[in-house]
């Protein structure tokens, strides 16, 4: 995978840090083990350093001294991490920041622009997520959301003049609901175009991992949703990147 900050070996192990440092680790120790891609979250980044001191380092590579590849996550996994300070509405999602209840909306197009100033190499479309085990219409009322809040990701993105550097990918969801997973990955194929890959969010919340649950284990989801872009050659722009 050819990314800004070089080339990542796919599958790779990618360590979470989620406030711009990995625990425990200097950026020279986690190059020395042979990582070149590491997350960062938006959502944390935007109320701790805040987005201008990351804007005044030069973005968040060089706020953490990491000259390799980032991937941030646009914030959705927090409708569920901090579902008790999070109210959803189409606009967007408004927390009451855990620290000291200040209010901030983090719209599709927001996320977006916070991602611009971190700098990511991958940067995620805003989802709206429910816990793995969430069942009746709050799932597919997430999932189409989804697809919605995907459409003005894209939007604010091309605009934006990014495409060559910061690489949007989409997030497949519908919860453990086969059907509403095939729904919504048929609407992430349907703007391959304006993708540069797939990642499948609403997962690892407490499900099944193995396939004794044939229909709805974390394994048998992913496997489907490989099978299918492999199935119809779903390869993102240029071939550089891949679905995840």
């Amino acid at each position: 995978m050819r990314l800004a900050h070089g080339t990542t070996m796919l599958p790779t192990f990618m360590p979470v840090a989620t406030q711009a440092a990995i625990k425990g680790l200097t950026p020279q120790q986690v190059e020395a083990l042979g990582i070149n891609l590491i997350l960062n979250n938006t959502y944390h980044l935007n109320l701790r350093p805040g987005i201008q001191v990351l804007k005044e380092a030069g973005g968040a590579h060089k706020f953490q001294g990491w000259s390799h590849n980032l991937l941030t996550d646009s914030g959705g996994f927090q409708l569920v991490s901090l579902s008790k300070f999070t109210k959803i509405t189409e606009e967007g999602a408004l927390f009451a920041s855990p620290f000291d209840g200040k209010p901030t909306m983090l719209t599709p197009e927001e996320s977006i622009s916070i991602q611009h100033a971190i700098g990511a190499d991958i940067i995620m479309q805003l989802d709206d997520v429910v816990s793995s085990l969430t069942v009746g219409p709050r799932v597919e009322e997430a999932m189409w959301r989804t697809i919605r809040w995907l459409d003005r990701c894209i939007e604010f993105h091309q605009k934006s003049g990014r495409d060559d550097t910061q690489n949007l990918f989409a997030i497949v969801q519908g919860g453990l609901n086969p059907d509403l997973r095939d729904k919504c990955l048929d609407e992430m194929i349907a703007r391959r175009d304006r993708v540069a890959g797939y990642a499948i969010g609403g997962l690892s919340g407490g499900e099944e991992k193995g396939l004794s649950n044939v229909q709805t284990s974390y394994l048998k989801i992913v496997h489907d949703i490989l099978w299918v872009l492999d199935l119809q050659k779903v390869y993102p722009v240029s071939r550089r990147f891949a679905a995840i």
